[in-house]
């Protein structure tokens, strides 16, 4: 099925190797580096780039600019042992003039891109660490963004659109960014109890809660992977019967057994993560989704991209939020399936995020909790 990446959002209107052990998945043609010299792009993962939600999106990043530059190429690897991808990125690091690196997973690239400084890399998720402290380098664009945002639009629509008045998140691993997305969630789920008389529960598996980095524990529902759809499949199901009928889904591939849950259950609806996953939810005539919550990606991938290309490239890492229009929801009309009044609260609650009046909490916000935070 062929996927759409064009959002609209309230908070924004979107303007939108060789390869190790045989393992290269496909190429892309187009632009150069200042100098003349090609620009050689490599994107490493362990889902492929075909997941339909992170690593795609930032895979299209790569695309757009590849499009407006004949000249320059890009390469996908899948290495699907997470534990070897940055084994596989310093194998090949020499190749490439760009490593797109998209994960948590990445973020000890750091004594790699030192030892290479004339390789730049993209690490999306993650800024990176040398020796387990975190640097900031003149060869890495580390983007980072406040997904607790984009998890708090989910709690809101969730609690607003249930039937059942139970909801859920389903997770992957509990890396920083998906602990941001359930704690962002939950804290939307009791803003709409409070602010919109909405009387949601939020429902959790004791047996698939999350550890988090730290090794603390964040509860949640975690599947352990981002490529298992049948233990997708298993927790999708497991909530449903437990009466959820309106799930977050934030796993990357292994969501799409949850959204398989769903379909099977035809009276389940899933709130998307990272993309618009409109057309995943296709069911028959109907559609499962509700609508998706976003980070946009793809066009700051394009942005460094660009800067490497034009010699105005800057090492650094940045959170992205709201503010700078990187995070949000789809109000697409065609898009979403979100009750008019569903969609007006949001705006409302989209209008005090940015202006820094709604502060949702994060894995690693102090004092800030999902049942505690500015603004609820």
């Amino acid at each position: 099925m062929k996927k759409e990446f064009g959002l609209a959002m309230v908070v924004m209107a979107l303007f939108t190797v060789a390869a190790c052990s045989g393992k290269k998945e496909s190429a892309a043609s187009g632009g150069t580096v200042a100098g003349g010299k090609s620009l050689n792009i490599a994107i490493i993962s362990n889902v492929g780039v075909d997941d339909g939600s992170f690593t795609q999106d930032c895979y299209q990043g790569i695309l757009a600019y590849t499009k407006e530059n004949p000249n320059a190429k890009a390469r996908s690897i899948k290495e699907p042992d997470i534990g070897k991808l940055i084994d596989a990125a310093s194998q090949i690091v020499a190749d490439y003039d760009v490593l797109v690196l998209p994960g948590f997973q990445f973020a000890a690239i750091g004594s790699v891109a030192v030892n290479n400084p004339d390789t730049k890399f993209i690490l999306v998720d993650a800024n990176p660490t040398d020796k387990g402290n975190t640097v900031e380098l003149a060869n890495v664009y580390a983007m980072t963004f406040k997904e607790q945002e984009s998890g708090f639009f989910a709690g809101v629509a969730a609690a607003l659109e249930t039937k059942t008045g139970k909801v859920a998140v389903v997770n992957g691993i509990a890396f920083p960014s998906n602990v941001n997305y359930q704690y962002g969630f939950m804290a939307g789920v009791n803003y709409a109890n409070k602010n919109y008389g909405a009387s949601a529960q939020y429902l959790e598996l004791p047996s698939y809660a999350g550890t988090d980095v730290t090794g603390a524990h964040v509860g949640g529902n975690y599947i352990g992977a981002f490529s298992d759809q049948p233990t997708g499949k298993v927790v999708g199901n497991t909530l449903i019967n437990t009466g959820v009928d309106v799930i977050f889904v934030a796993a990357g591939d292994s969501g799409h057994g949850v959204f398989a849950a769903a379909k099977e259950a035809n009276s389940v609806h899933v709130i998307g993560v990272d993309v618009d996953q409109y057309d995943e939810g296709a069911n028959g005539n109907t559609n499962i989704v509700l609508t998706s919550v976003v980070k946009v990606m793809n066009v700051n991938v394009t942005h460094q991209l660009e800067a490497i290309g034009n010699g105005s490239f800057t090492g650094k890492n940045e959170l992205l939020d709201s503010a700078s229009d990187s995070t949000g929801y789809v109000n697409t009309p065609g898009r979403n399936q979100l009750a008019a009044n569903t969609l007006a609260k949001l705006e409302a609650v989209a209008q005090r995020m940015k202006k820094g009046e709604i502060i949702p909490p994060s894995n690693f916000s102090q004092g800030i909790t999902p049942t505690d935070f500015p603004g609820l």
